[in-house]
């Protein structure tokens, strides 16, 4: 029976066995490590999901706040204010970043502009060198087969004396001449692969603002930056600004009912003075102009000034009369200038 079962393959070989055991223990190992990554993952979810909670939590702690502040009548005004001078802030904010980004994208536009005219240039001289080349080569060819036809026809009207002495010379010459054109049609195919390739060829990637630039945007930002400033006749009233966008509702007390309406009707005054303001992009580049006289830089390769040396908002009139006020706009980071500014 044990020389059947070897024969027909039913008895079990000791490798067999060691295979199947080795097998064993590399599924364990798989299944172990699998076993980990799900903990990771599951140790990952669980963190992610205290923090939504406690985010959850945080803002359901402000809204609570704001709703009893709401209710209670001494500071229901004040939340008014607040909103309306965060409202303000967030106004300036947002014309500050606009202008930097049109301005950015009007400067990256213009280089690139620039280089696009010089590509095209210089690929335009390139494409009229070979067409020139070209033509050239296509009269040479035309007049080698101009040649051929001509020692063709010759040979054909000689006659059996001159083809006997002349026949082989004149065969001669004419396979020198079919060489030539050979040569002559490869030429040609390699001028029209580089004109194809002219042709090909993809427009230059936009280019980057080099440092003198960046520094230029910036001092116009800067500029505008002070110009929303400026336009605050009472200083009082920007600082509000200012503080509303670092405090939390609640933080700050406005007064009663009389001095909140007073309030809120010097933030619609200034919202629709500050909306009117046209005409002023050429005090703008005088105020920029000013600003980098005075500007310095920590090292060759900063676009973004040292603070102290543009910590002062400068006022022009009508006759460039020039009122300096000290004004940190950078360093207080006014108008989220900081996250505009060219770097």
């Amino acid at each position: 029976m044990a020389s059947r079962q070897a024969i027909f393959g039913i008895a079990n070989e000791p490798g067999d066995e060691n295979d199947k055991l080795v097998e064993l223990f590399r599924n364990r190992a798989e299944l172990k490590k699998e076993f980990a990554a799900l903990g990771k993952e599951k140790h990952r979810l669980q963190q992610l999901i205290k923090q939504r909670e406690d985010a959850t939590a945080r803002v359901t702690q402000r809204l609570e706040h704001l709703e009893n502040l709401l209710v209670d009548p001494k500071w229901a005004h004040t939340v008014l204010v607040f909103y309306q001078l965060r409202s303000l802030n967030r106004r300036c904010q947002g014309k500050l970043a606009k202008f930097a980004e049109q301005l950015k994208q009007q400067r990256e536009n213009r280089r690139w502009d620039i280089q696009l005219r010089a590509w095209r240039k210089k690929r335009d001289a390139q494409k009229a060198k070979l067409e020139h080349e070209l033509g050239q080569h296509r009269e040479r060819l035309h007049l080698l087969e101009e040649q051929i036809q001509a020692e063709r026809h010759r040979m054909a009207s000689m006659n059996g004396l001159s083809k006997i002495i002349k026949g082989r010379t004149a065969s001669e010459e004419l396979a020198e001449l079919g060489d030539k054109l050979d040569a002559a049609g490869n030429d040609e195919q390699g001028l029209l692969e580089k004109l194809q390739s002219i042709e090909d060829a993809g427009r230059p990637d936009p280019p980057g603002l080099s440092i003198p630039e960046k520094r230029s945007i910036n001092f116009m930002i800067i500029a505008f930056a002070q110009h929303l400033y400026l336009q605050f006749n009472d200083r009082n009233l920007v600082a509000l600004v200012k503080e509303s966008s670092e405090k939390s509702v609640g933080a700050i007390n406005y007064g009663n009912k009389r001095d909140c309406d007073l309030l809120l009707e010097r933030i619609s005054a200034h919202v629709e003075s500050m909306e009117k303001a046209r005409d002023y992009v050429d005090i703008l580049k005088r105020r920029a102009a000013l600003i980098a006289e005075d500007a310095a830089f920590e090292c060759d390769e900063d676009a973004v000034p040292l603070v102290s040396t543009v910590a002062t908002a400068l006022a022009l009139n009508a006759n460039g009369v020039v009122t300096k006020t000290d004004a940190n706009l950078v360093g207080d980071n006014y108008w989220g200038i900081a996250n505009v500014l060219s770097r």
